[in-house]
C-alpha cells in the first residue's frame, strides 16, 4: 500500500473547548484531510472518517489511564495499517495482545497523548516516524510495512 498522508484530530471537551457548561460528550478522533495551520484549516476541513472507539471504553488523553490506551491502540492501528486493533493485538483490552505491539501502544500513551490538551491535531508522519524509532531504539527489525514506505523528509533550502 502507498503511503498516504492524513491528520488525526483529537476532541475532548473539557476547560479548553468550553465543556466545563456543556453536558458530557465523548472524545472523537477524526481523520482529516491534511492542512498546513491554523490559517488553512479556519475555511473548513475535509473530514475523511472518524476513529471508532473500542466497546467497553472511551478515548481520552492529557493523562494516561484507558481511556488513554484506548485512543492511542486504535491512532497506531489506523497509521501502521494493521486493520482492526483488537484483532490485531494492539487494542486496550483486546484478548490476544501482541507484547510488543502492547509496549508501542503504551509507550505512545505516555510519550504523546498524556501530553496532549483537549485538542490537537497530529500528522499520520509524526506518528510513524515516532513508531519508527521507537522500534529501532529496542533493536527490532521485524517492522510493520507502514514503518517501511516513508516518503523521504523534505527539507527547505
Amino acid at each position: 500500500m502507498a503511503y498516504e498522508d492524513c491528520t488525526y484530530h483529537g476532541i475532548q471537551y473539557g476547560s479548553e473547548t468550553g465543556g466545563d457548561d456543556e453536558e458530557w460528550k465523548p472524545a472523537r478522533i477524526l481523520v482529516e484531510k491534511p492542512e498546513f495551520g491554523p490559517t488553512e484549516r479556519q475555511y473548513g476541513v475535509t473530514v475523511l472518517r472518524e476513529l471508532a472507539e473500542p466497546e467497553d471504553s472511551g478515548f481520552g488523553w492529557g493523562y494516561n489511564g484507558g481511556g488513554t490506551s484506548a485512543a492511542a491502540g486504535v491512532i497506531l492501528a489506523d497509521a501502521l495499517d494493521l486493520g482492526d486493533p483488537d484483532k490485531c493485538g494492539i487494542g486496550y483490552l483486546s484478548s490476544s495482545e501482541d507484547d510488543v505491539l502492547a509496549d508501542l501502544r503504551e509507550d505512545f500513551c505516555d510519550d504523546v497523548l498524556s501530553q496532549l490538551c483537549d485538542q490537537w491535531r497530529l500528522r499520520r508522519g509524526v506518528v510513524l516516524r515516532w513508531a519508527l524509532a521507537w522500534y529501532l531504539q529496542r533493536g527490532i527489525t521485524d517492522l510493520p510495512a507502514a514503518l517501511t514506505e516513508l516518503p523521504p523528509l523534505q527539507s527547505r533550502s
